[in-house]
């Protein structure tokens, strides 16, 4: 199961991005997700149980997922961010199975840090997008262009 977000009033931010190349504009999106996701990663590495290898060590925020996740997941947007841990044995301590009890760690950080995910989004997007949009028109003067 996937979680689902869904948000409203964000119409200026997005003027404003269509504004930007398409390129600029993805980078722009790519860094608020990374800045929000952090603090539910951090929240699932303090979560994890330390017995278990590398789990808390495997903890993450990034764009790319395995060949095996490529496969299962299917693209819902232009700019997509995924936090948890690269560990395959995550999925087991987190489930359980058959020899093992469950022992949730990032499902219990997603509901204590989503809230202010959305709201790091929220603060800091205005922000980075006139951050981008001064650094475009910078990158556009020294070239001679507008």
């Amino acid at each position: 199961m996937k979680p689902k977000m869904k948000v409203e009033g964000f119409k200026d931010a997005e003027r404003a991005l269509m504004q930007l190349p398409k390129a600029t504009a993805k980078a722009t999106v790519r860094r608020i997700l990374k800045k929000a996701a952090q603090p539910i990663a951090d929240a699932g590495r303090a979560n994890a149980p330390s017995r278990e290898g590398n789990l808390k060590a495997s903890y993450g925020v990034g764009t790319r997922l395995t060949k095996r996740q490529g496969r299962m997941s299917r693209k819902e947007s232009e700019v997509e961010v995924y936090v948890g841990p690269n560990d395959p044995a995550a999925v087991q301590t987190e489930f359980g199975n058959n020899h093992q009890v469950a022992e949730p760690h990032l499902r219990p950080a997603w509901d204590s840090e989503r809230r202010g995910a959305l709201d790091t989004i929220k603060s800091e997007q205005m922000a980075e997008i006139e951050k981008s949009v001064a650094r475009y028109a910078k990158r556009q003067a020294k070239a001679g262009r507008k």
